[in-house]
């Protein structure tokens, strides 16, 4: 991590951190260390080179649950950063590759609690359903909301389903939503 933000806690298992300029150089230098050691579970932290995401891509199409953030603000957008960052020859081989290991997509935005009493936050979920796994292979990256949108029975809900679902819920005001929504027409029909 850069820095390292929360020390988790060894229970039932062994947990090892590094911190970028204290135990590493690189996150990529950090990740294929990390690599050596078996580990089951990989937290990256930040994803910011091509370096890192390509080992990322690696350790996950080799069986390891990987964790990593981007500055997205969106599941398609995600797909779209992590494809991208790879020259265009490779990014048919890196479509397929992150459409056989994705596993979802967590997109937030931190909203204000309408009490005042901290921050809410609203998720985008997609899930790497055999629907998904295939827009992301076939570069349908378009059609992703629309599988977000109707994929409840899955988990998956857009941004605007899980803002408008914390207003109703009144955790938010309307103000709030208004300003993150994708367009006004995803409020018609509210109070």
């Amino acid at each position: 991590e850069d820095p390292i933000e929360f020390i988790h806690q060894s229970k039932n298992c062994l947990v090892n951190q590094r911190e970028l300029g204290t135990h590493t150089h690189s996150f990529a230098n950090a990740l294929r260390s990390a690599l050596r050691e078996d580990p089951d579970v990989i937290l990256v932290g930040e994803m910011r080179d091509l370096e890192t995401i390509s080992l990322a891509l690696t350790a996950a199409e080799t069986g390891h649950l990987v964790f990593g953030t981007l500055h997205t603000s969106s599941a398609p957008k995600t797909v779209d950063r992590i494809i991208d960052v790879f020259p265009p020859e490779q990014q048919e081989q890196v479509r397929t590759m992150f459409s056989e290991s994705i596993q979802a997509v967590l997109t937030q935005q931190l909203l204000k609690r309408k009490d005042g009493n901290g921050r809410v936050a609203a998720l985008e979920i997609m899930i790497g359903t055999p629907a998904v796994r295939n827009l992301i292979r076939e570069n349908k990256i378009a059609q992703i909301p629309s599988s977000l949108q109707t994929g409840k029975q899955y988990g998956m809900q857009t941004m605007d389903q899980a803002l408008i679902e914390l207003y109703q819920k009144e955790l938010v005001t309307r103000e709030a939503i208004e300003k993150l929504v994708s367009s006004p027409s995803a409020l018609s029909g509210m109070k």
